[in-house]
């Protein structure tokens, strides 16, 4: 049987000079690669269209959806210094990884079966 995953991501409006990150959304799906590409290709409207949030930046993989669920509110109570920070130890030239998920990925683990942004294999 296929293991099924949760993912807590955090997407990125355009990335300007170090003085502007943008807008953050973060969110919850069993399916990342729909999440992000809906839009990326505007096939949804709300937040993500109005703000034009659409770089994946930043996720972590969950086998339980509690605990996906749990993370995600915890990350939208951080303030945004913290969610910069945690972006930038994984991500810190705030790449869009969302090219890279449907390619072979090495994932990095987390604490409590969660794992964190990827790193390509070599």
């Amino acid at each position: 049987m296929e293991a099924h995953h949760v993912y807590v991501n955090i997407l990125a409006s355009k990335i300007g000079d170090t003085l502007y990150i943008g807008t953050l959304y973060i969110g919850v799906t069993n399916d990342i690669i729909r999440r992000v590409a809906e839009p990326r290709e505007k096939l949804v409207k709300g937040f993500t269209s109005k703000y034009d949030v659409v770089r994946l930046v930043y996720f972590e993989q969950f086998d339980e959806p509690e605990n996906a669920i749990k993370r995600e509110k915890q990350l939208k109570k951080w303030n945004r210094g913290w969610k910069i920070r945690l972006i930038e130890e994984k991500n810190p030239n705030w790449d869009d990884l969302y090219p890279g998920i449907a390619g072979a990925l090495l994932v990095m683990p987390r604490e409590g079966g969660a794992s964190s942004a990827p790193q390509r294999q070599s």
